[in-house]
């Protein structure tokens, strides 16, 4: 048992803590892979010798600490695997570490009664046509041949199903650059179902990303939308840019794309959250020229803007829209 799947309770105003719980998991192992919004990824094996404790021990060490230093419980699932530990951490309970068994009889028998859609990496069109020939759990889909499911879903999507479904875990935990990122939230006072706040609170945070992000001649190539709802689940969507940039109006665009790609109806939201990653020098980046006049005077009035607040405060200049 080498690896935690760690997932933080995280009050909705309280995002801002996940580099913190970072650093407390990075006091058992280096090897912590963050999973924005509330989560990470542990590999224990050297620590489970270093500190002669089993992952489950070390686990319930880490939850006291948690609540201990910032007041968050968290749910934790372990396995031999980044897989399996993830699969694990969906039957975890606060205060309890759901563990899967090391020994090949023991994940063959945590997979089998799973359906199909537990297992990561399958979609809501792969488990279709799965179930339509009868294969709707993970314990029928290890025994069906190999070239049946390369028939269904394609030769190297059928041979990773295959391995998986039988317990092969080939994933490891990657270390990243959790400081290589900024982010924003905007908690609103009661749930809110009213889509145009919602659109107003992600241009506020977008223009506050580019603002940040031109204060440390940074850019960022990647941006994260979190959505949090009044009963405490969240959704996250991220989305590569075209070129990386701190252009607020570009953050803008970017946000409201992924805002409107979830398709929300009167959904009680209670946080929205953005979070700007990958970030570069600015003079490292390269910036596409345009022959429109318009984007290249908005971009002169943003500096113009920037240096106003930088004077006078960040509410000398603002968009209309938030100027209420």
């Amino acid at each position: 048992m080498t690896i935690l799947c760690v997932r933080f309770h995280l009050p909705p105003t309280h995002e801002a803590a996940l580099p913190g719980l970072l650093g407390l998991l990075e006091e058992f192992s280096p090897v912590v892979e963050a999973l924005p919004p509330d989560g990470a990824l542990v590999d224990l094996r050297g620590a489970e010798r270093y500190f002669g404790r089993s992952a489950v021990e070390l686990a319930s060490v880490i939850r006291v600490r948690a609540l201990a230093r910032y007041g968050v419980d968290c749910v934790i699932g372990a396995g031999p695997g980044t897989m399996l530990a993830r699969m694990a951490l969906g039957e975890a309970r606060p205060g309890v570490t759901c563990a899967v068994p090391e020994e090949r009889d023991g994940v063959v028998e945590f997979l089998a009664d799973k359906p199909v859609t537990a297992l990561p990496g399958v979609g809501t069109a792969t488990a279709r046509t799965l179930c339509e020939y009868g294969l709707d759990s993970l314990g029928r889909v290890a025994s069906a041949p190999l070239s049946t499911l390369q028939r269904l879903v394609g030769a190297r999507a059928g041979r990773e199903l295959q391995e998986k479904a039988n317990g092969v875990d080939r994933g490891r935990v990657v270390p990243n650059g959790v400081a290589r990122s900024l982010m924003t939230e905007r908690p609103f006072e009661r749930d809110e179902l009213d889509a145009e706040r919602h659109r107003r609170a992600l241009l506020s945070a977008a223009e506050e990303l580019g603002a940040r992000l031109r204060a440390l001649d940074k850019v960022c190539g990647t941006l994260t939308l979190t959505v949090r709802y009044a009963d405490r689940s969240a959704t996250s969507r991220s989305r590569s840019l075209k070129e990386p940039t701190a252009h607020s109006a570009a953050l803008t665009r970017v946000a409201y794309g992924m805002y409107e790609g979830l398709g929300l109806q009167r959904a009680r939201v209670r946080v929205l959250a953005l979070r700007a990653e990958g970030l570069d020098p600015a003079e490292q980046a390269s910036h596409q020229l345009s022959f429109d006049p318009v984007d290249e005077k908005v971009r002169r009035i943003e500096e113009v803007a920037d240096r106003a607040r930088a004077k006078f405060g960040p509410r000398a200049v603002m968009p209309g829209a938030l100027a209420a």
